[in-house]
């Protein structure tokens, strides 16, 4: 069988465009840029990202995910409470300025794909993946196939967990709030009035002791372990892979984590949980998986 073709995949964070090159089932050649928030202008970024590396791998097709509630089938951004879009014709838009083959798909889908999908070393029937990033969601693999549901499944970020703070999607109680990195980074500096640079910065100085920023990993875990515990009544998940830039905490989430879910369930399945394989690359990869299977 010949190798498959080299394939560019694109994540669209709600803070960083991550692009890489997925050959031979390995990532190379990666970047990242600040992510723009109108369309237009992160068009002309994903062409000064894509092109040069189209041409340096001799790739045949790009794939890119955004977050939010994306249609895959129109290819429409349909809503990203991130970056602030609605109903933006991305995949028409970065075809355009591309001028080769775009995949446009879901992050969090494309990551439980680069985890979980065909390709990945074990791919359990029912699973999900957990992205903590800037904002928070989920993707469900239900009978061994990744829900969609016209793309609002997942959002697990925006699941009431009773705390009543608003959140930017306009609800209260969010999950998101409390346990996605912007915000524990937001309320770690309400708390201490100084800056604060992502959910690492809170993780480090929760394991330094500092006891606000204790508070606020604590919050995290016990408002995702509700979260998760939900999840694990309605899919009963064999696994659940939780990626993103918080996860790169490992023990220091996953083992709190692990006995505050387990203290939530009953007779329900324990899922077993882990960290990503791939890392903060798992939605770049999964996106260069899209760009093989789309194009």
């Amino acid at each position: 069988m010949s190798p498959l073709p080299a394939t560019v995949g694109v994540d669209v964070g709600g803070t960083t465009v991550k692009v890489g090159v997925l050959a031979g089932g390995r990532l190379v050649d990666t970047a990242e840029r600040p992510t723009p928030r109108d369309p237009d202008v992160l068009s002309g970024t994903l062409a000064e990202l894509v092109l040069p590396r189209v041409s340096r791998h001799d790739a045949t097709a790009v794939g890119v995910v955004v977050p939010g509630v994306v249609d895959e089938h129109r290819g429409v951004g349909v809503l990203s409470a991130t970056l602030g879009w609605r109903d933006a014709p991305l995949r028409a838009l970065f075809t355009e300025r591309l001028g080769i083959p775009v995949a446009l798909g879901h992050d969090v889908r494309a990551a439980a794909l680069a985890e979980l999908g065909p390709s990945a070393p074990s791919a359990p029937q029912d699973a999900a993946f957990v992205a903590l990033g800037t904002g928070l969601s989920a993707a469900l693999v239900l009978d061994g196939r990744i829900r969609a549901a016209g793309g609002l499944a997942g959002e697990l970020g925006h699941c009431d967990v009773g705390h009543g703070q608003l959140c930017p999607c306009g609800a209260t109680g969010c999950l998101e709030v409390l346990a996605s990195g912007a915000g524990m980074a937001r309320r770690l500096q309400q708390r201490t009035g100084e800056p604060v640079v992502g959910a690492e910065d809170v993780a480090r100085r929760a394991a330094a002791g500092d006891a606000a920023a204790r508070a606020v990993w604590d919050d995290a875990v016990d408002a995702l372990s509700h979260g998760l515990a939900w999840l694990v009544g309605i899919a009963a998940p064999e696994v659940v892979v939780v990626g993103g830039g918080v996860a790169a905490a490992g023990a220091q989430l996953l083992e709190p984590l692990s006995e505050r879910l387990d203290q939530r369930l009953s007779f329900h399945r324990r899922p077993v949980l882990r960290a990503a394989r791939w890392g903060a690359d798992a939605a770049r990869v999964g996106a260069a998986l899209l760009a093989q299977e789309r194009t």
